[in-house]
């Protein structure tokens, strides 16, 4: 018998910045089409932090750094020339897929990410439970009403991190984490046994959820262990849904498939040993997990191998290959189509997911 489509395919490298005294250390990439992309993220040496990103016109046979003036957080593009980046100090948008950038007026509070649905309306998410709509393209805004604090509750430890939409339903969540009483001073590489005496406990978990293409939106809230750090749609409905658990949790992340807007999941995959940090559905229903694998008791200190695996059913998982010098603490998935999927690695790695 012959090889699976799936069992065929393999993660090749396609872009690396190999500089012996600095790092490319990307956070986001995206890809509106097949032939347009975007990666952006810091170079970091001894001494500074440059942000800086690579673009390619040509489907990955080409890229092009292009320096930019503030360190990059997120990305999100509405189609192949028009999207916007979000900065530590505000927000940019491009209208030549990322080659070069105009900055907009400032926001009223600082944002982790940005989700369009058209060229005009739009909403941000950031710390301080901050959720914001906007009617122009990002030039002014004003926070949702369902987004308000709750009595008693502290918004310096509340954030809300992600925006998902499946046609006119969407998705906000975020998460209130306050401070323990106690726990290490230092961080978790640097006092390992206070790190792992840590135990997680469960804290509020947020969501804002609309059916009506944001024109509405209820808040609700419940006690969650982890924190919820990807949803991924396909237009139906259907979704995967990435937990992120502490480096004392038994697993490191958890995936679950989701339906919405009923809102129903259903855990399909934890490993102990494979630290999920992205997650992909595809068009045609391959649903992709990208990470790195776990050898040590602190997980995401060190670069390890980065791991794929594959599935099309989301209970038979397959591990695909990925070219052998890919190694991270964080793997990023993007893709326009079925056919035409990419993974960027926070050591300054692009590969593409070729036959």
């Amino acid at each position: 018998m012959g090889a699976s489509p799936l069992a065929a395919q393999k993660w090749q490298i396609q872009y690396f910045y190999d500089h012996a005294k600095s790092d490319f250390v990307i956070c986001d990439m995206q890809f509106p089409s097949a032939s347009r992309g975007v990666a952006v993220g810091v170079v970091r040496d001894a001494k500074r932090e440059d942000p800086m990103s690579v673009v390619t016109a040509d489907g990955g046979l080409h890229w092009q750094p292009v320096p930019l003036k503030e360190a990059p957080v997120s990305l999100f593009f509405l189609n192949e020339n028009l999207g916007w980046m979000v900065t530590a100090k505000g927000l940019w948008q491009t209208v030549e897929a990322g080659r070069s950038w105009t900055k907009l007026p400032k926001l009223p509070s600082d944002i982790f990410r940005v989700y369009f649905l058209d060229e005009s309306h739009g909403w941000a998410v950031g710390p301080k439970k901050a959720a914001l709509e906007t009617a122009d393209g990002g030039k002014t805004w004003i926070q949702l009403g369902a987004a308000a604090a709750e009595d008693g509750e502290d918004v310096n430890y509340s954030s809300y991190t992600w925006i998902a939409f499946a046609g006119r339903n969407g998705l906000i969540t975020g998460w209130n984490i306050p401070p323990r009483r106690f726990g290490p001073p230092l961080p978790e590489w640097m006092d390992p046994d206070t790190a792992l005496r840590q135990r997680e406990t469960p804290h509020p978990s947020y969501s804002l959820t609309t059916s009506d293409a944001g024109a509405n939106w209820r808040h609700s809230s419940a006690l969650f262990f982890g924190i919820i750090s990807r949803v991924r749609f396909v237009p139906e409905g259907r979704g995967l849904q990435l937990l992120k658990y502490s480096g004392t949790f038994r697993y490191p992340s958890e995936v679950c498939s989701i339906e919405w807007p009923s809102g129903a999941t259903h855990t399909v995959y934890r490993d102990v040993k494979f630290d999920v940090t992205d997650i992909w559905l595809a068009s045609d229903g391959t649903a992709y997990l990208a990470g790195t694998v776990v050898r040590g008791r602190l997980r995401g200190v060190v670069p390890d191998k980065v791991r794929v695996l594959s599935s099309k059913d989301l209970e038979n998982w397959t591990p695909m290959p990925v070219d052998y010098h890919a190694e991270a603490t964080a793997a990023i998935l993007a893709g326009a189509g079925a056919d035409n999927l990419w993974m960027a690695t926070d050591t300054g790695m692009i590969l593409k997911l070729v036959r």
